[in-house]
């Protein structure tokens, strides 16, 4: 594939305890839309420096699980698309570190999802959904571990709030419908103030008004994707996700850079992982 070298290339996390085949498929299938190039990864936690452990022999066998799994998902990336150009890399570290300074050269971080709990999810040493979101400097995407598809027109959704980051996601939306060539369902969730004598109509009205200002300018750019704005009251959890039922993605802005533990990616994107039945992409602000 001509000029795939030139581009940021797509990283691939590789859990070799996960189910990694879906996220692999998908970022193969993002790279030939993309003609970018594939970089798959396996962070290996370094060992323990401990005087009364040596935790040299467990790494070595992490390693090796980690140039099997590499290896198998190479083929794997081989068998769906030959000509993309693919690297593997074997790296020491901890492994959402590792993923997160990664992301500061790449499109876009691609990952699988092992559905933890939430109290697993921060325990786990091996989980990267939420630290990787939380910190990365590309767009995040996660990708669960059943095989997505649609009984309808394909569609991406995208969430919007009026935050920097949410427009940065809905431009990163409106760019992969120009790839993919399907539409693109913009989603507003909007909760009535507890008290407030404004209307509801009024205030729903006022809300798409934003919402389409806030496409206008980046729409211009794709004028081929069919664009829809919607603005519906509830929780913006709730809504989004009953919005991406059939989505082949949703899409929302993430704020902030991860707090001071690196693992704050706010309730709405949280709550997507969590909920959400397609891929999840998180966009930074720009």
């Amino acid at each position: 594939m001509n000029g795939t070298a030139e581009r940021p290339e797509i990283v691939v996390g590789v859990d070799p305890a996960g189910n990694w085949r879906l996220a692999v498929s998908w970022a193969v299938d993002e790279a030939e839309r993309r003609r970018s190039a594939l970089r798959l990864v396996v962070a290996v936690p370094p060992p323990r420096d401990s005087q009364h452990v040596d935790d040299t022999p467990r790494f070595q066998t992490r390693a090796v699980a980690g140039r099997n799994a590499l290896a198998a998902a190479a083929g794997r990336v081989h068998e769906r698309e030959p000509g993309i150009r693919v690297t593997t890399a074997l790296l020491e570290g901890e492994p959402a570190r590792v993923m997160a300074g990664l992301s500061q050269e790449a499109a876009m971080v691609v990952l699988g999802s092992r559905h933890l709990s939430r109290t697993e999810e921060f325990l786990s040493a091996g989980s990267l959904v939420v630290p990787v979101t939380a910190q990365a400097r590309c767009p995040v995407v996660v990708v669960g571990d059943a095989e997505h598809g649609t009984r309808v027109a394909p569609y991406l959704v995208a969430g919007f709030d009026g935050s920097e980051s949410s427009r940065a996601a809905l431009a990163f939306a409106l760019e992969e419908a120009h790839l993919r060539g399907c539409g693109l369902r913009t989603v507003a969730a909007w909760e009535p103030p507890v008290f407030t004598r404004r209307p509801e109509h009024t205030a729903l009205q006022a809300e798409r008004q934003r919402l389409r200002e806030a496409t206008s300018v980046p729409a211009q750019r794709h004028p081929d994707v069919s664009l829809t704005h919607e603005v519906t009251v509830g929780p913006p959890v709730e809504v989004l996700a009953k919005a991406a039922e059939h989505a082949l993605a949703v899409v929302v802005g993430r704020r902030g850079h991860g707090g001071y533990t690196g693992m704050r990616v706010g309730s709405v994107v949280h709550g997507l992982l969590h909920r959400a039945h397609c891929p999840v992409v998180t966009v930074p602000a720009a």
